[in-house]
């Protein structure tokens, strides 16, 4: 059985995200300072790494009781997990900032992503925790943390993320390893489009969330989301575990979404975790399938619209015999392997592709001449 991975997308600097390793920021930690939820009795949520599951139908919750009776799931570095199910919590519980499972439940309309749900108050990764037992959670499983502390990011970086944001990872199986690379521009478009849906919905002024190519959400110039795609090769397929993180309540050290919509308008509603997570996934459901059945091409009109970069000029620098040689080009649009499509003053077309080693992906940017 040949087995192989690869890592194809990544948050970068970010938000409410600390990079502990290079120790860029003091961590920033939002002003709620209460306790998550009451669970069961005798259960001391920070004494050790819960995982709360439910699903949304017999079916998943089937599953959900068959995870915590074997006690399939593990964490990475193979520390104490506890698993309950949903059912056996403490309710009703009142704590404002709580993961609202009932609600995201109810919100929830798709048939197969987000349908068994594994919540945590505090994880070190959401990410780590779908990857580390994707075989044994069905496609489509999602993992929620409020608080995490072993984040995965950019060139092995570890993020501590505080409440106040959105946390999610989840489980996606894809066949053609030739559209891999793209479903993280499919998972941006759905988290910007399930942003305006709430939007349109509750009558608000539109919080307009964009995408920096490849991997960045931007709100009023600053950042507050970040995404991150890993993927293995097994049994003819690709298991892809897909994490997002967005700014919602934790303004420092940039911004959020609750902040802007307060400058927007006088409303008292305010965005929370579980409305923008089954959004997203409702939304992201129907993207997948025009994406898997009718390719990216059937969703560029609307990322472009979405993206910072329809006719960004960018500076290019090349070494040509030990001098380096700056070109402008302007960027066009993607190429099908989803690098940047670029157009130089000569009217020669370019791919660009991120040279790996610059924290700003275009102050890395790696020219290619298309023939």
């Amino acid at each position: 059985m040949v087995s192989s991975s690869s890592t194809f997308f990544f948050f970068t600097s970010s938000l409410g995200f600390l990079s502990v390793r290079n120790s860029l920021k003091k961590a920033v930690f939002s002003r709620r300072t209460s306790s998550t939820i009451s669970a069961v009795s005798a259960m001391d949520f920070n004494s050790s790494c819960t995982l709360v599951l439910r699903g949304k139908s017999p079916a998943e919750n089937e599953i959900a009781e068959g995870l915590k009776n074997t006690n399939a799931l593990k964490l990475s570095d193979n520390s104490e997990l506890s698993i309950l199910l949903d059912s056996e919590l403490k309710k009703p519980f009142k704590e404002d900032d709580a993961f609202g499972i009932d609600s995201f439940m109810n919100s929830l309309s798709t048939d197969r992503f987000g349908r068994l749900l594994l919540w945590s108050p505090r994880l070190p990764s959401t990410q780590d925790v779908v990857s580390q037992n994707f075989c044994e959670l069905p496609n489509g499983a999602v993992c929620v943390a409020d608080v995490q502390y072993k984040g995965r990011g950019r060139s092995k970086n570890v993020w501590e993320s505080p409440k106040g944001c959105q946390l999610f990872s989840f489980t996606l199986q894809m066949e053609d390893g030739r559209v891999v690379p793209l479903i993280q521009y499919v998972v941006s478009l759905a988290i910007t489009e399930a942003i305006k849906d709430i939007c349109d919905r509750n009558g608000l002024p539109c919080v307009d969330v964009r995408i920096k190519w490849p991997n960045d959400l931007y709100l009023n110039g600053l950042k507050v989301g970040g995404i991150l795609c890993t993927s293995t090769y097994k049994s003819k397929k690709f298991n892809v575990s897909a994490g997002i993180g967005l700014n919602i309540d934790n303004e420092k050290p940039t911004t959020c979404l609750n902040a802007v919509l307060r400058e927007l308008s006088a409303t008292t509603y305010h965005f929370r975790r579980e409305e923008i997570l089954a959004a997203f996934f409702n939304k992201f459901e129907k993207f997948y399938d025009l994406f898997i059945n009718q390719g990216f091409q059937s969703l560029e009109e609307l990322y472009y619209k979405t993206w910072l970069h329809s006719g960004q000029r960018i500076i290019v620098q090349e070494k040509k015999d030990d001098q380096v040689v700056e070109n402008v080009v302007t960027v066009q649009g993607l190429t099908s392997a989803g690098y940047l499509l670029a157009i130089g003053d000569d009217n020669q077309m370019c791919e660009l592709h991120p040279d790996g080693n610059s924290f700003d992906f275009f102050k890395g940017l790696v020219r290619q001449k298309l023939h």
